[in-house]
C-alpha cells in the first residue's frame, strides 16, 4: 500500500525528471537534434538519459525515447526495463510507444503532447490514429501527462532555429 508521503516523493522525482527530460530536448536543439529528450528511471535514480538524433545520424529511429531506451538496457545489462519509468519531453510516438512496451517499462510520463508537437512541425497525428483504437485503461502500463508550464520550450527552441532541418 502506498502512502500519501510516498505518492509525493514519486511527483517530486517525476517533475525533477521532466525537468531533466526537457532540459536535454533543449539541449538537442542547441546541439543539432531534434527538440525531443528522454529518460528512463529506476527506483528513485535515473538510469540513463536520450535525446532526439534522427538527422545528425541520418536514423529515423533515434529518437529521445529509444535512445534513452537502447542506454537504459545496456546499463542494466537487459533487456527488460520492469521497474522502469520512462519520462519523455513530449508524448511518445507509436514507435517510442512499442519500444517502451517491448521493454516492459512500467510506466510512461511526458509534458509536451502529440499537438504541441504539431504546432512544431512535428505532426505525428495520423500514426496516432492508427493506434487509438483501444483506450487508454486497457493497455498493459499507465501512460500519463505531467504538464509543465516550459512543457514548449524544446519546441520554441526549434522553431527559432534558423539552421534546422526539418522532417
Amino acid at each position: 500500500m502506498t502512502t500519501h508521503t510516498q505518492e509525493a516523493n514519486v511527483q517530486d522525482f517525476e517533475r525533477a525528471w521532466m525537468e531533466q527530460a526537457i532540459g536535454l530536448a533543449t539541449n538537442s536543439v542547441t546541439n543539432g537534434g531534434g527538440p525531443f529528450g528522454a529518460l528512463v528511471a529506476k527506483d528513485g535514480e535515473v538510469v540513463a538519459i536520450g535525446n532526439n538524433q534522427v538527422t545528425a545520424t541520418l536514423d529515423p529511429t533515434a529518437h529521445a525515447e529509444v535512445s534513452a531506451l537502447r542506454a537504459a538496457c545496456k546499463r542494466l545489462d537487459t533487456f527488460s526495463l520492469e521497474g522502469c519509468v520512462l519520462v519523455t519531453s513530449c508524448e511518445p510516438c507509436p514507435m517510442c510507444l512499442s519500444s517502451a512496451l517491448w521493454a516492459r517499462v512500467d510506466r510512461i510520463v511526458y509534458a509536451a503532447d502529440r499537438h504541441d508537437a504539431a504546432v512544431a512541425g512535428f505532426d505525428d497525428r495520423r500514426f496516432y490514429d492508427l493506434f487509438d483504437k483501444k483506450p487508454a485503461s486497457m493497455w498493459p502500463m499507465p501512460v500519463e501527462r505531467l504538464d509543465l508550464p516550459n512543457r514548449t520550450a524544446p519546441f520554441d527552441a526549434w522553431l527559432a532555429k534558423s539552421d534546422r532541418v526539418d522532417y
